[in-house]
């Protein structure tokens, strides 16, 4: 096993270890444990090359960092690549020799799953190193606590933009209907939303819509549905240069990560009149689960954070008024103010 450091600005730590006896190429990324440890996700994915494999973990890990700091939680924020592609190279041998790179870390950074990653590897990562959570035997699936934050940060969507947190009447478009977005679908159908749904699988949202007596639409009409809220819950980005003009919605606001291309498309959604609820903040739930597991695992005090997500969102659209900028500058503020102030306080 060969260990070495990539210096990079702004980062605590970046480390590139390879295991050519198993096939381990990885980088692990800290960006910060000002709050706490570095706690991000493990994503096994065939990149073309080690450049563009150090780019996502960057851009990643810094996103783990605002995450955490918005979710209120005591922990950094850190990500992990394994160059590989999880439906031929992955091995017992392989997940265990990128868990003994974790260990070497000492906990500055802990591990979750990401794309490529399932609770099973991490069963086989915890056999090797301590820092590793949502494992079988704690947490288990996040997605429930994701789509019971997004819940709440669309009840803060509609106090900012009706003045009352009722979800009643109001035509939502949900945006892929897999593990979160069908578990925030029938939450917003016991909340009496008029709902829209759509998928890739058209098969898997027809079934959901019959379910809840939901209408469908095509995926390639879902940005210009008339709608008050997009609830992006798929892969991003949804919002781009070429999509800005279709967008027939008063809020964007749903559990996708990176729904906006570039930073600028925040006051492009802005001008047009869009609120945008930052995807990082209003789909903390996953994260703030994995981390309960790190206290002993009480789905109860798990759910009872993520609705706090709500009032976080309040504080963010306020500050955003006040500061005359948009709800994601805003939560980047807020997000580097705190872990600004912690690492002046240690």
């Amino acid at each position: 096993m060969n260990i070495e450091q990539i210096p990079q600005k702004g980062y605590e730590e970046v480390v590139l270890a390879r295991d050519p006896s198993v096939g381990l190429t990885t980088i692990i990324a800290i960006y910060s444990t000002a709050l706490g440890p570095a706690l991000g996700g493990t994503r096994m994915w065939p990149f073309a090359s080690e450049e563009l494999a150090l780019a996502d973990v960057l851009r990643l890990a810094k996103a783990m960092a605002y995450k955490a700091s918005a979710a209120g939680l005591n922990l950094g924020g850190g990500k992990a690549v394994v160059i590989a592609d999880p439906r031929k190279d992955k091995t017992r041998e392989l997940l265990q020799a990128y868990a003994r790179v974790v260990d070497s870390l000492d906990g500055r950074y802990v591990t979750t799953a990401d794309v490529g990653t399932t609770t099973e590897d991490l069963d086989t990562i915890g056999e090797v190193t301590k820092y590793v959570t949502g494992t079988s035997h704690g947490s288990g699936n996040p997605s429930v606590v994701t789509a019971y934050g997004v819940l709440h940060g669309l009840r803060a969507v509609a106090t900012e933009l009706w003045g009352s947190p009722s979800l009643r009447g109001k035509r939502i478009v949900v945006q892929g209907t897999g593990k979160v977005g069908g578990q925030l679908a029938r939450h917003l159908k016991d909340d009496g939303a008029t709902l829209v749904l759509s998928d890739i699988d058209k098969d898997g949202a027809a079934a959901l819509a019959g379910e809840l007596g939901a209408e469908t639409v095509h995926p390639g009409a879902v940005l210009s549905t008339d709608c008050d809220i997009l609830s992006p819950c798929a892969l991003g980005p949804v919002a781009t240069d070429d999509t800005l003009p279709e967008f027939a919605c008063k809020a964007i606001a749903g559990a996708a990560n990176n729904q906006l291309e570039r930073p600028d498309h925040a006051d492009a959604l802005q001008a047009r009149g869009i609120l945008y609820a930052p995807d990082y903040v209003i789909n903390a739930g996953g994260l703030i689960n994995v981390e309960d597991e790190l206290h002993g695992y009480d789905p109860e005090r798990a759910h009872a954070k993520a609705a706090a997500i709500e009032d976080r969102l309040t504080r963010i659209f306020e500050r955003a008024r006040t500061d005359q900028t948009t709800a994601a500058e805003a939560a980047d503020r807020l997000a580097e103010e705190r872990i600004r102030g912690a690492g002046r306080s240690t």
